[in-house]
């Protein structure tokens, strides 16, 4: 078919600020579908600040047109709800108008291909809608025009839309934006929380996320939303569909990754909203307060305040506890009161319960507050005042309040005053803990990490050579010694072992090796061995061994005959003496959705059956690695527990390490187990392990997270003769990232931020060193050091705006290193990094006075204009 637009029209018409910003929207409709008269209900009384127009439909408050070519102008928006064989045409129609973004309600199940042919993107099938309740659009199946608010709603599911807004409604919450993803077949989430990310008005966003297209935008998008807002998501029907948990627990790790908080029920999902929607969580320092889990009660009746003590210690957080001067100051203020947590108010004194929440608020030991109010004959209403204006004038730490009892004018007047209120001493308690477990999963995505770094150097081309020698022999399951020699290839310490053909091999295998040894059958049909008694242990001598290879093979012959056998592998038994090691278990497995993930727990033979488990995303850093590890309960067991080995951590790190870079070389690797990795001291050995190939290595076999571009490494030369090492920043650098900064002359920080900054706040420092490689790059000047570490000298930075062509860069020099050539080294390759990105567009602003850059970026072949905006910025931009 031949499209009535250019191409180039076609695939650059598309502005995300036609769906989020609309001035225009267009309903294109068949009256005999049930969602039509819906939609233009809602369109129609929604008070659209813009202009709104029907074809195909007639209803109140819609301008009426035969066709889009007879609309009085070019909609922004457009809501298709037609049946799918009328689609193709309205989508033809709408870009021949100029007209690229339209929401999709109703069954489109070519609606991808459609986009692709007619560059109008779409959010849908099936989808929910878009309500933008500030300007008054409500192009949504909603049984209710939502209030605005701060409030944004990510939704597959158009039923769990419809109660939450019901349930807003209840609670006098608004909506920012409530965006209907539907199926997820045409615009998904990463574009939606790309826009969330920029946009103020938005507050607290919830998703409803059941499927996601391409899991590396959508990680993203979604940190890149939650450095500056909360996020809470919802995944229903994980479980369902992966009765092991396995799924739910590789999307609970990306989204910890990206700085987002997982819930596991509806009822999670309002609490966390009801929370994040009103509070933020007080900005406490020192090590006790990193969790911020320390709460408060306070309370009118001791019922409710052990409930709620209970809900704390049960929930995984702590009971604050403060000093005597903090216990004296309470009982100052309040004489009849208990001092401890919790703190009970005697009877007749209800109406104190603000005033006490608020003392508890101030303290510093203190990091989120849960204020309990059960019915008292007469003090409802005082006690509700005294919470309404205590939540205007409290500082510190959040309150949270538990209003028991039948809701009524009490309620509504807590909750018109913004306070986050309860039914239950539980669900308050819920809410603090959802406020902590935010707290520390947006902490942990913007920590900075230490300098220390595991510097690898795998034998690649022994690991290729074990993988190609497999595929060749059509097998896809390897032998354990090959197993093992990928391990080793990456340094991991492995137990030494031979293969052989026979039990007369074994015991000289033995012998060489030392006894005692273990003996195992080599079958790729057999991944667990031990069912079938093919792995003997602690033999001591030759005999023994040819012993117990007869005794392997008759047995295996008579279980299962099928089963093809390779001889044995005879290893050096580890492990044995005083004190006992642990056994732990390392996995690399691969999700549908999110990708290759890494698991840390328990090992041994019933491994399978243990539920303490960690998982995260490769790549890992050392950082991570160690928060994954400490994630387990078993961790405190590492430290030393009766007859288990104290165990150096940093060795365990390592390993995880190790297996992630693993990942990251190799995506033809599907699953790989190393069980168990023994650790005792300073020795973690793997003594056994699996490994299984694809069949095929699809694109979705990529990495949920961009794995360091460590291709674009290399040294560079100064014209004094001095070398840098040049390469992608990367989040340990944030320390000389910090001090390359205070090198900076007051001149040069005002031409670099465009303001006489004093210091990189550490929120700014995490930003500027932990990218997304896919969007933004950032090369450093590295000058090396006598003790080994390095010191940056120079960067240069260029950001891509999510769906743009056009990268914005920077780029500045410490004062040693001007006049030798290093940045238009450094933007020379930002360009080329530019233009292997598919960007058409290099740009940036110059302040008009730094006549050197201004010079620097013309030498660069750069073109300059004033800023329409700013006369005292200049325009620089390069045409790719």
């Amino acid at each position: 078919m031949t499209l009535p637009v250019p191409i180039s029209r076609l695939t650059h018409g598309f502005r995300d600020t036609a769906l989020f910003k609309p001035r225009s929207v267009v309903l294109l409709a068949d009256a005999s579908l049930p969602e039509a008269q819906i939609l233009a209900a809602n369109l129609g009384g929604g008070g659209f600040h813009g202009t709104l127009h029907a074809v195909g439909i007639v209803a109140p408050g819609l301008s009426s047109a035969l066709s889009v070519a007879d609309l009085p102008e070019t909609p922004d928006l457009a809501v298709l709800c037609l049946p799918s064989a009328a689609q193709e045409a309205a989508m033809l129609a709408l870009a021949a108008r100029g007209c690229f973004a339209v929401v999709v309600p109703v069954a489109a199940p070519e609606i991808a291909a459609l986009s692709a042919r007619t560059g109008v993107q779409a959010f849908g099938a099936h989808s929910f809608g878009l309500c933008l309740p500030a300007i008054g659009l409500n192009a949504s199946l909603s049984h209710l025009h939502p209030k605005p608010g701060r409030l944004a709603l990510l939704c597959q599911s158009a039923a769990i839309a419809r109660a939450v807004i019901d349930w807003a409604a209840g609670e006098n919450l608004g909506f920012s934006h409530i965006v209907g993803i539907g199926t997820n077949q045409g615009l998904g989430f990463a574009m939606a929380l790309d826009w969330l990310a920029r946009d103020a008005a938005a507050g607290a966003v919830l998703l409803d996320v059941r499927r996601i297209k391409n899991r590396r935008m959508f990680i993203s998008a979604a940190r890149a939303t939650a450095r500056t807002r909360p996020v809470v998501a919802l995944r229903p029907g994980g479980r369902q569909g992966d009765a092991s948990g396995i799924t739910d627990a590789v999307m609970e790790a990306a989204l910890r990754r990206a700085g987002v908080l997982r819930v596991d029920s509806y009822e999670d999902l309002l609490a966390a909203a009801e929370t994040l929607a009103r509070v933020r969580a007080a900005r406490r320092v020192g090590p006790d307060a990193v969790a911020g889990d320390r709460i408060a009660i306070v309370a009118n009746g001791q019922g409710p305040a052990l409930l709620a003590a209970d809900a704390v210690i049960r929930g995984g957080g702590r009971l604050a506890r403060w000093g005597d001067a903090a216990a004296t100051t309470l009982s100052l203020a309040l004489p009849d009161a208990t001092s401890g947590n919790p703190v009970l108010l005697p009877p007749g004194q209800s109406h104190r319960l603000a005033e006490a929440a608020a003392l508890l608020a101030a303290m510093p030991e203190v990091d989120a507050v849960v204020a309990l109010h059960a019915p008292v004959a007469g003090d409802g209403s005082v006690a509700a005042a005294a919470m309404t204006a205590a939540a205007k004038a409290t500082r510190g730490a959040p309150v949270l309040l538990a209003w028991m009892g039948q809701a009524g004018a009490a309620w509504r007047a807590l909750a018109e005053a913004g306070i986050a209120v309860f039914a239950s001493p539980e669900a308050a308690v819920k809410g603090a803990l959802h406020l902590a477990m935010d707290h520390r999963n947006r902490a942990a995505a913007a920590e900075l990490p230490p300098h220390d770094v595991l510097r690898l150097t795998p034998d690649r081309a022994a690991v290729r050579r074990i993988l190609d020698t497999a595929r060749a022999e059509l097998r896809f399951s390897l032998n354990e010694d090959e197993a093992l020699a990928i391990l080793a290839a990456y340094g991991q310490p492995v137990v030494r072992g031979e293969r052989v053909a026979d039990a007369v091999g074994a015991a000289e295998a033995a012998a060489r090796l030392g006894f005692p040894v273990v003996l195992k059958l080599s079958s790729p049909d057999l991944p667990r061995k031990t069912e079938v008694g093919g792995v003997a242990l602690g033999l001591e001598d030759a005999a023994a061994v040819e012993h117990a290879a007869h005794s392997m093979l008759a047995r295996v012959r008579q279980e299962r005959p099928a089963a093809r056998l390779d001889g044995f592998l005879v290893q050096h038994q580890a492990g044995r003496g005083w004190p006992r090691a642990h056994e732990l278990r390392l996995r690399l497995g691969d999700d549908p959705m999110f990708g290759p993930w890494i698991s840390y727990g328990r090992g041994g033979t019933t491994s399978d059956f243990e539920p303490d488990v960690a998982f995260d995303l490769p790549p890992l850093n050392r950082t991570l690695a160690l928060a994954q590890i400490r994630r387990t309960r078993g961790a405190r067991l590492l430290e030393g527990f009766r007859d288990l080995a104290a165990v150096e951590l940093d060795r365990v790190v390592d390993a995880l390490v190790r297996l992630s870079q693993i990942a990251v070389d190799f995506s033809e690797i599907e699953d790989l187990i190393i069980n168990p990795l023994l650790a005792r001291g300073g020795e973690v050995v793997a003594l056994d392990a699996s490994v299984r190939l694809r069949r095929d290595v699809p694109p979705g076999a990529a990495l949920a997270i961009p794995p360091y571009p460590a291709e674009l490494v290399h040294v560079w030369q100064a014209k004094d003769g001095r070398e840098l090492l040049i390469r992608p920043i990367r989040p340990e650098d944030a320390e000389a990232h910090a001090e390359a900064f205070r090198q900076l002359t007051p001149e040069d920080i005002r031409w670099r931020f465009f303001n006489q900054l004093r210091s990189l706040p550490p929120e700014q420092i995490a930003r500027m060193t932990q990218i997304d490689y896919d969007r933004e790059m950032c090369f450093v000047a590295v000058e090396r050091q006598a003790e080994g570490r390095g010191r940056t000298v120079g960067t240069a930075r260029l950001i891509r705006a999510p769906g743009s062509d056009t990268g914005e860069f920077a780029v500045v020099t410490l004062p040693g290193w001007k006049g030798q050539g290093l940045a238009s080294h450094l933007m020379r390759r930002l360009i080329e990094w530019a233009r292997a990105q598919g960007l058409r567009v290099v740009a940036g602003q110059v302040l008009a006075d730094n006549r050197p850059m201004l010079r620097f970026v013309q030498s660069l072949g750069f073109t300059l204009k004033r800023s329409a905006e700013d006369e005292d910025v200049m325009e620089a931009r390069m045409e790719l």
